[in-house]
């Protein structure tokens, strides 16, 4: 059986997989000169930069299906969060990870103790429901789940909507809160990391899976018409089936116009002598007036991210930008009142303006039914657009395609 796989992002690797698991030999078409979609890690001027602050949730359960944690070196990210003001920061921590920081999350300025004690309760309430059942609850906005859930503004402006910003790529927490309820259940159920030497090692460990799979980069495509797929270049491939695992709108005349734009974000790296944080956590920057939404040391998570002896921040930027041609400029100026450094000592590296950084979904899913991956008796669909913003999702949706197309060659009892 002929099989192309369009598209080398996380969905197609795991589509590819589970067909040769099948023994179909498929070929997977990538348009860019790099496979991994949106996990890329790039490197520059001696440090390794991922394209848009990424982590991976170890309590995914698809990544613990399909990857090796021990062989990608992870690094912990800290439980918790620091609030950074001008002039005023401090950190919020998870106190029944680290019993020690229990005290001092107590009297923390982050929310009242009655929040505090929410925090706790929505932990153990979530640790009781499957993920299934989280996306069958009825859908409301995060902001309304969480003020319903009885969290008081100061929690929800100080922590809940710098930190979910950065994670939904939205400010208004609009996103639904089955999202909401399903991520907070993962933090609370593992840890939030990065592979040692940055996000792309799970592609690379991904595709280092494939043995049978001809992949073919620098390779768009402009059309599929039944079992023909139309090249950029003009050349036309003939299969017997497609997963698109990409955009199908772009290259499905008819599907034009019915997936929703994806978000976008800023990522801005910089480099510094040093670590103002000093501490394998994300900073948080709650006040509206900043374009900064959240900074992270990802050397402080992992030494590797530079190899010139220097410290590495990532800095997001979910607000939409008139002139990005001045931010880096700005996001300095913003550093230094954060931090009191001098702007001009951040030196900028790269700015990714990420414009399908996470797809908006409405109808959010857990799981993907085999007639939703099916297109027609030919095509079928992958790609986390169909469940819900999440590496998780890309697995499931990488599989559940593949698992369509092999039920659609079994022939009748």
């Amino acid at each position: 059986m002929n099989v192309i796989v369009i598209g080398a992002g996380i969905s197609g690797l795991i589509a590819a997989y589970e067909l040769e698991r099948s023994e179909v030999k498929p070929v997977l078409l990538e348009a860019t000169d790099k496979i991994g979609g949106r996990v890329i890690t790039d490197e520059k001027n001696g440090f390794l930069l991922d394209r848009g602050f990424q982590v991976l949730l170890t309590a995914y359960p698809e990544a613990k299906r399909y990857l090796d944690y021990e062989a990608l070196n992870l690094k912990r990210f800290s439980p918790g969060a620091i609030i950074m003001k001008p002039g005023n920061s401090f950190a919020i921590h998870d106190p029944l990870r680290d019993p020690a920081k229990l005290f001092g999350m107590i009297f923390s300025k982050v929310g009242s103790l009655t929040d505090k004690i929410r925090i706790y309760k929505l932990n153990k309430d979530l640790a009781k429901k499957s993920i299934e059942e989280i996306f069958e609850t009825p859908s409301k906005s995060t902001l309304n789940f969480l003020k319903d859930y009885g969290f008081s503004d100061t929690i929800i402006d100080n922590f809940f909507k710098p930190f979910f910003r950065g994670i939904f790529l939205e400010n208004e927490l609009s996103t639904s809160s089955r999202m909401f309820q399903f991520v907070f259940k993962m933090f609370g159920e593992g840890y939030a990391a990065v592979p040692e030497k940055g996000m792309g090692e799970i592609t690379k460990q991904l595709s280092q899976k494939l043995h049978q799979t001809t992949i073919k980069l620098n390779s768009p495509v402009k059309s599929v018409m039944g079992q023909e797929v139309t090249l950029e270049n003009g050349e036309v491939l003939k299969a017997d089936k497609v997963i698109i695992a990409c955009r199908p709108d772009r290259i499905i005349p008819q599907l034009e116009g019915q997936i929703k734009p994806f978000r976008s974000v800023y990522n801005v790296y910089f480099s510094l002598e040093k670590s103002f944080l000093i501490q394998p956590m994300i900073a948080l920057i709650p006040d509206d007036n900043y374009l900064i939404n959240n900074i992270v040391f990802m050397t402080d998570v992992s030494k590797a991210y530079s190899q010139n002896g220097k410290a590495l921040l990532s800095v997001s930027v979910t607000k939409s930008i008139k002139d990005p041609s001045n931010l880096a400029k700005l996001i300095s100026i913003e550093l230094e009142a954060l931090s009191g450094i001098k702007a001009e000592y951040f030196k900028h590296i790269k700015t990714y303006q990420i414009l399908d950084a996470l797809p908006d979904v409405d109808d959010m899913k857990s799981s993907l039914p085999f007639t939703n991956a099916k297109l027609n008796d030919h095509v079928f669909l992958a790609g986390d657009y169909l469940l819900n913003g999440s590496i998780n999702a890309a697995m499931t949706s990488g599989r559940k395609a593949a698992e369509a197309l092999l039920l659609s060659t079994q022939k009748p009892m």
